[in-house]
């Protein structure tokens, strides 16, 4: 295992493990000095603590259930001592709530009795290749912005970064959850396994199954070769599970069974096989809300809002319009080759009255929309085409004036490109799929060609 350098010097990596059962403490001990990691065991919360006060670790394995107290109370502790120490919790066999109730007081990670040695070096393994937390500020720069509400959600991010935690991100649609998320993954241990992105709202029910789990050649009509799930896609990364409320009832209950067991079992296979998976989940509707009308399951809901990351609507981050539309013109102007247009004072103060209901996505499709219209280099107030009365809520409800921005965007998109439905996809930003069902949906079709 890798040692630490600190100042010329090599550091060797070391664990503390707390729990009371010698034979426990035996078996973890061998398992991390096989692995090259040095040992400190002890039986109970008073020893760790002393433990802790004499030598610097690099992670703790402790107990749920010690003599002296409880596994949480030296989660707390340690939080409580500012100390950057992932701290890994052991929890009784089949206890989603111990589990739950370890991730919400800020543990790391947990694992099951009776211990797994290959999920316990997983986890090990994640836990010690946690990138410096010196290095996460850059990238989570991604999320443009100065205003209270963007600086509370890097600072969550960073946070969220350096545990292996479940997250639910909450949000209007367009207000950059999918962003979050994949800075979540790019600043985590699990950095360099895949990134799976699932639009749980684009798959067909009947499909749902196999493309979560994958099947094995000749499981059905049509299944001419074994196929990975999302599951296996993204095994030893994270899975981010977007618009998650859409899922049907039944499919819920297997997406339980998957994230608390941390196997699934192809279609038409007679064995599950052990995932590694980090699940992230969001969706613009209150998960809550569906939850009481029953259009949620209330254990799924239980285990997949450990951490509740909220994003901000455009809205209550108005002073920072106008350096993200700027970033969103550069990034435009990288795309096409052309020099980036500049924005007009006046367009800039248009865009800060405006609500945005499509938040950021909606910007974005503005911008590009101005940029078409604008013969000069410059775009003005009227190349924006903003409603008169900015700021006043929509004649239509919310949902109807949504599909219509989102009708908009892709009808232009569409006609820009020829109504080559994958190219117009890559210029929204979605799959080819997403843009398929979106079409569905809002009832576009392709113009007769006959």
């Amino acid at each position: 295992m890798k040692r630490l350098e600190r100042r010329g010097q090599v550091r060797e990596r070391r664990v503390l493990v707390v729990d009371d059962e010698p034979d426990i403490r035996e078996l973890l001990e061998l398992t991390l000095l096989k692995m090259g990691v040095g040992v400190s065991a002890v039986g109970t919360i008073g020893a760790a603590r002393d433990a802790l006060r004499d030598e610097r670790f690099d992670l703790c394995l402790t107990d749920m259930r010690l003599p002296d107290g409880d596994g949480l109370d030296l989660v707390r502790h340690i939080a409580a001592m500012g100390r950057d120490l992932p701290v890994a919790v052991i929890t009784a066999f089949g206890s989603a709530e111990n589990a739950v109730a370890a991730l919400k007081a800020g543990a790391f990670d947990y694992v099951s009795k009776p211990v797994g040695l290959e999920q316990l070096r997983t986890l090990i393994r994640s836990a010690l290749s946690l990138p410096d937390p010196a290095g996460v500020a850059p990238k989570v720069r991604r999320l443009l912005g100065e205003s209270a509400p963007l600086q509370q959600v890097r600072e969550l991010v960073a946070k969220l970064a350096r545990t292996q935690a479940p997250v639910y991100i909450s949000g209007e649609s367009g207000s950059g959850k999918e962003l979050a998320a994949r800075l979540i993954h790019e600043n985590c241990s699990r950095r360099d396994a895949p990134f799976v992105p699932v639009n749980c709202g684009a798959i067909p029910e009947a499909l749902m199954e196999s493309e979560f789990f994958g099947y094995r050649k000749g499981a059905f009509t049509g299944a001419d070769q074994d196929r990975d799930g999302f599951f296996q896609a993204s095994n030893g990364g994270t899975l981010f599970l977007d618009e998650i409320g859409d899922l049907p009832l039944a499919m819920q209950v297997k997406l339980l069974r998957a994230i608390q067991e941390k196997r699934v079992r192809k279609i038409g296979s007679m064995q599950e096989e052990p995932v590694d998976v980090r699940i992230v989940s969001a969706t613009h509707q209150g998960l809550s809300g569906l939850v009481q009308s029953g259009r949620f399951r209330q254990d799924l809901f239980y285990r997949l809002n450990v951490v509740e990351l909220h994003m901000p609507s455009l809205r209550e981050c108005r002073e920072d319009i106008p350096v993200i539309a700027l970033s969103i013109l550069d990034r435009f102007a990288a795309q096409s080759g052309a020099p980036a247009k500049r924005i007009s004072p006046e367009a800039l103060e248009a865009l800060g009255r405006y609500d945005f209901p499509g938040n950021v996505r909606e910007l974005e499709n503005m911008l590009e929309r101005a940029i078409a219209l604008s013969a000069s280099d410059e775009i003005g107030r009227e190349d924006l085409q903003l409603a008169p009365a900015s700021g006043v809520v929509p004649a239509a409800p919310l949902p109807d004036h949504l599909d219509r921005i989102e009708r908009e965007a892709i009808l232009a998109a569409l006609e820009k490109t020829g109504f080559n439905r994958t190219a117009a996809a890559a210029l929204l930003g979605i799959t080819f799929r997403s843009l398929r069902y979106r079409m569905q949906r809002l009832g576009i079709r392709e113009p007769d060609t006959a």
